[in-house]
């Protein structure tokens, strides 16, 4: 079976990552990132709220041009778009994960303009139907001319915007939680995997450990499978015996301080 790490080398791995992770957890919200020049107005953010397309229709209801910024009322909620010409860019947001760029050369700068819950959904910006409608929202924005790409900036991920689009319409459709993306998967030196940008939704990060000294077989489509059970049915408080993908034994349970998920699989 699996075997597990010493203790103190666990306790290390979760000192040394858990204050990035925090971090990455007060970072609500996505930027889209544009071509340099290429950044939007306030017109033509009305003009797209006017206009038929793909993505979460939506209503400009307050606009303060002179300052880049725009709120955006979707479902009932809320959001702030800033960052629009010809006020001054938005920081560029960290970007370590890209998705959808196989072939295609990832853009090395640009502009980018952000979107944020609004004040009144503070406290409750990972909720899923908060998360839902931002994410319609960034859908029918990456539309527009010049965007290259979307970062979700809990998960430091950027999405190729057609795929955005296609991976926001999968999502809100019913289909899984789109794991590549609104989070992200690194290897750790060991042959584990973990997680980034889970903890924004359930407060604790997923890290599925080595099998028999290497990765875990499969340990990818296992992860995305659990990130989409986690967000959906919250964080782990004690053991948990799952069956994987391919019916193999697993056992969930948290690290010791709870900032983690570790998965083993047994046998």
């Amino acid at each position: 079976g699996a075997r597990k790490p010493k203790s103190r080398e666990v306790g290390e791995f979760i000192i040394a990552t858990h204050a990035a992770f925090q971090a990455g957890q007060n970072a609500a919200g996505l930027s889209l990132i544009l071509a340099v020049g290429a950044r939007p107005d306030a017109d033509a953010i009305s003009a797209l709220a006017a206009a038929r397309g793909e993505g979460t229709p939506f209503a400009v209801t307050h606009c303060a041009e002179s300052e880049g910024w725009v709120e955006l009322v979707a479902s009932g909620m809320a959001f702030d778009l800033c960052g629009l010409s010809p006020a001054p860019v938005e920081p560029l947001p960290p970007l370590v994960h890209a998705f959808g760029y196989d072939g295609q050369a990832q853009p090395r700068f640009g502009e980018a303009v952000a979107l944020r819950p609004g004040s009144h959904l503070a406290g409750g910006e990972a909720m899923l139907p908060v998360v839902r409608t931002m994410v319609g929202l960034a859908a029918r924005l990456a539309q527009m001319p010049g965007v290259q790409g979307v970062s979700w900036h809990p998960a430091r991920s950027l999405v190729e915007p057609a795929l955005f689009v296609r991976m926001a319409a999968a999502w809100l459709a019913g289909g899984a939680f789109p794991a590549l993306g609104l989070t992200a998967l690194a290897r750790d030196p060991d042959g584990g995997l973990r997680s980034e940008g889970l903890a924004f939704f359930i407060g604790q990060e997923l890290r599925v450990e080595p099998f028999e000294g290497g990765p875990m077989p499969g340990g990818p489509r296992l992860a995305m499978r659990l990130i989409h059970s986690l967000v959906e049915d919250g964080p782990v408080r004690g053991p948990v015996h799952l069956h994987g993908p391919d019916g193999e034994r697993l056992l969930a349970e948290p690290s010791a301080n709870g900032a983690f998920v570790r998965v083993w699989r047994q046998g």
